[in-house]
């Protein structure tokens, strides 16, 4: 019981970490978070889907994979993590004003907590949903870096996404995936000695 209930606080607080980094210091410079928002800009320019459903699509079908390949048990948790953070932005967004000093302070911030979130996350058999459900796949059959795996797929998004939104969002995009995907490296691979819930537990269970 002790175990099952720390899984689920630090679940909690990851993904309050992730609404945190998006909400209020990501989101007000309209920089994605990952490729998922990337590919929901793509599939309404190319075949005029409504934003919001692009967005759902996209993690729907993701989740897909995640049920066949991780299990229910990783799935549930990774849909719980997703409806947490998108609580957190939007109590956030409209409750907590933040005076945004300059958007490279903004970027540092969003990119530490958000790097932070998801790979706490990660760490307790979860995700933050989107591109990070691809890239956990393809790092676990390589055995490659997981936050260099996400840099890349993100990276190839984003660079598609430039052909239709502001070029300067996309390298604050990029900026933010640098940063992030080395925290999540840390966090994922830095050894617990004294909390066993903390272990790279994601793979299917």
């Amino acid at each position: 019981m002790k175990k099952f209930l720390l899984t689920y606080l630090y679940l909690l607080f990851g993904a309050f970490l992730q609404g945190t980094s998006m909400s209020l210091f990501l989101f007000p410079h309209s920089i994605p978070s990952g490729g998922a928002a990337g590919l929901a800009l793509l599939m309404n320019h190319w075949f005029d889907l409504p934003l919001g459903f692009s967005l759902w699509l996209a993690n729907a079908f993701f989740l897909l994979f995640a049920l066949k390949y991780f299990g229910s048990t990783w799935t549930f948790r990774t849909i719980l993590s997703v409806a947490i953070t998108s609580t957190t932005i939007s109590i956030l967004a409209s409750q907590v004003p933040l005076p945004h000093v300059h958007v490279f302070i903004d970027i540092l911030g969003g990119s530490i907590l958000f790097g932070l979130g998801v790979g706490l996350l990660i760490r307790v058999g979860a995700s933050s949903g989107g591109m990070v459900i691809p890239a956990l796949m393809i790092a676990s059959y390589k055995k490659w870096s997981l936050g260099k795996v996400m840099m890349g797929i993100n990276l190839v998004i984003f660079l598609l996404t430039s052909f239709i939104i502001d070029y300067k969002i996309v390298v604050y995009a990029i900026i933010c995936q640098f940063i992030s995907a080395n925290i999540i490296d840390f966090i994922y691979e830095y050894k617990f000695q004294k909390v066993s819930i903390l272990s790279p537990n994601w793979r299917r269970r």
